[in-house]
């Protein structure tokens, strides 16, 4: 499977709206700590721009609401594989992303026929409070050599000089959050990263 290179992640369907037009193909909606209407309506804005755009949805967590509203793709943590039922998302069509970070994890995510793996923090990264502070760009290695054709998608610490090293070591995709909304200008930091991805 061919995913687009660049895969931003944002927390409001607003920065969908801004950068989206921009070229964007491919993004996650992470909505955490709003209530279940707000949370619905914002997957489904989020999914009414990305269609209009051409562009990939890949919904955090909330796979119950992402099978309702049609969505194509979900993205789990470890915990969220805990309470997730993995029957109804694979009866329901959705795709599959899972986050790793250790053998283990990858073992159980790969049990699982996931549709992407993601490794991270591949550099220490600001967004959250992790036991894992660098996985290091040798782990996607690693990774890759483990996974086959499966894509690999590095998250954390990445920026646009980071990226080619990155890609070099197996990345298959990259994905950032603070590296563009903590940005002055989150516009230019996108193009800039669809040049480097392109």
């Amino acid at each position: 499977m061919n995913l687009p290179r660049f895969y931003p992640i944002f927390d409001h369907s607003d920065w969908l709206a801004r950068m989206l037009p921009l070229g964007v193909k491919l993004v996650q909606l992470r909505v955490k700590d709003r209530p279940g209407a707000e949370t619905r309506d914002q997957i489904r804005r989020a999914r009414a721009l990305c269609t209009a755009h051409g562009a990939t949805l890949v919904v955090n967590d909330h796979w119950r609401i992402a099978l309702e509203e049609g969505c194509d793709w979900i993205h789990l943590g470890q915990e969220d594989l805990d309470t997730a039922d993995l029957a109804a998302i694979r009866a329901g069509g959705l795709r599959l992303g899972l986050s790793t970070h250790d053998e283990g994890e990858l073992a159980r995510a790969m049990a699982l026929g996931p549709d992407y793996i993601a490794l991270g923090p591949i550099w220490p990264t600001i967004l959250k409070k992790m036991k894992w502070h660098r996985q290091g760009a040798g782990k996607l290695t690693e990774w890759k050599a483990r996974i086959g054709a499966t894509p690999l998608v590095a998250i954390g610490g990445l920026s646009t000089a980071r990226a080619p090293e990155a890609f070099a070591a197996g990345a298959d995709v990259v994905s950032m959050v603070t590296d563009i909304t903590l940005n002055t200008d989150p516009e230019a930091r996108v193009r800039e990263w669809l040049r480097v991805t392109a």
